[in-house]
């Protein structure tokens, strides 16, 4: 098909109305995973499609032999409302990042959800925010433009979260929802896996039993990886922080076989791009490894062990577009959003998806 004239990822705007505001089981859809799935693909002389499908359709879009390659890390009900001491403010604080027992990344958003009271300049001096259930958190120093290190000691933080904390949102969603609407269906108990993300990973929300009982009949692979989410960089985009991840040893036997067999290894989200990239060294060999990784994927930098991506729709001048050009390559992840704009897909986790597949 042909892509919008003259058009280029620098320069694209997302209209309001591409925004999914919910689920597409609330939008009078039969389920999370009736959700459009975008194809855009390098052919075998380096030729560059891109189909349209709907998201049931990917067992036959794999071969047998693919590795998909899924996050299992649960979703924490990371937003808790507060008051900063002093003014009496209301924020509502996101639990981003656990950095040890006590210690964490936290963002301070207006109630309203439109932005960061930091950006803003009304937390700069504040010390402490009460929070529900009568915690508080003593805020500790500034993490880039927005974040804060912060000290939270109560006896169990994720206990905590799950008695007064509820999902992250952005104001481009309708309501607040339950935890469910949140989870996929590879998630993992945070007991089993140190922990949570603050925001789902969203790529594999689509994702139903029964699709990947279609899929393993197919011959598909898929097999767990965990990388810790922290908050998004919906305001400044700037590239996500420091997140703990884990690849384990049988993640690491199945790409092994699947790269000597030719098969291909297919990222389900950004955050299985990650964690892989991470574990691999400069040869592309990949060991079983677990940690903080700061890694940033560049066009420069390349990608070592992924020779595809299953992701959602980015927002312009999102840092993670640069992961999906190092895949895709600047000419395809053009056509890509130029027909994903054309034919009205929708943004965001409770949007539609995008297939990368580069060989």
């Amino acid at each position: 098909m042909a892509a919008l004239e003259g058009f280029g990822l620098d320069e694209f705007e997302l209209p309001d109305e591409l925004e999914a505001t919910a689920p597409p089981e609330e939008r009078g859809r039969s389920g999370r995973d009736d959700v459009r799935l975008l194809l855009g693909a390098r052919g075998p002389e380096g030729e560059l499609t891109v189909g349209h499908h709907a998201f049931r359709e990917l067992p036959q879009l794999l071969r047998p032999g693919d590795v998909l390659v899924v996050n299992v890390s649960a979703t924490l009900p990371a937003a808790v409302d507060g008051r900063v001491a002093g003014t009496d403010a209301p924020v509502v604080v996101h639990f981003s990042t656990r950095r040890s027992r006590h210690r964490w990344v936290v963002e301070l958003r207006t109630p309203d959800g439109h932005g960061s009271t930091r950006e803003r300049g009304q937390a700069d001096g504040a010390a402490t925010v009460r929070l529900a259930g009568g915690a508080s958190l003593r805020l500790l120093a500034g993490v880039g433009p927005r974040l804060w290190a912060a000290e939270f000691a109560v006896p169990d933080p994720l206990a905590y979260l799950a008695a007064h904390g509820r999902p992250i949102r952005y104001a481009y969603t309708d309501a607040d929802r339950p935890i469910a609407a949140y989870q996929t269906v590879f998630a993992r108990p945070p007991a089993e896996v140190r922990g949570g993300s603050a925001e789902m990973p969203s790529a594999a929300r689509p994702f139903t039993a029964e699709l990947v009982t279609r899929l393993v009949s197919r011959g598909v692979q898929i097999v767990p990886i965990t990388l810790h989410t922290g908050v998004a960089s919906l305001e400044s985009h700037e590239p996500p922080y420091a997140e703990w991840f884990e690849v384990p040893e049988p993640t690491v036997r199945a790409v092994r076989a699947a790269r000597r067999a030719g098969s291909r290894v297919v990222a389900v989200g950004t955050t299985a791009v990650r964690a892989l990239e991470s574990a691999a060294d400069a040869d592309g060999v990949l060991r079983a490894t677990s940690g903080w990784t700061e890694l940033v994927i560049t066009p420069q930098r390349g990608v070592r062990v992924v020779d595809g991506l299953l992701t959602g729709l980015h927002e312009p001048r999102a840092s993670h577009l640069l992961m999906l050009e190092s895949i895709s390559g600047r000419p395809l992840l053009d056509l890509s959003y130029a027909e994903a704009l054309r034919e009205r897909y929708l943004w965001h986790e409770f949007g539609d998806l995008h297939l990368i597949l580069s060989r």
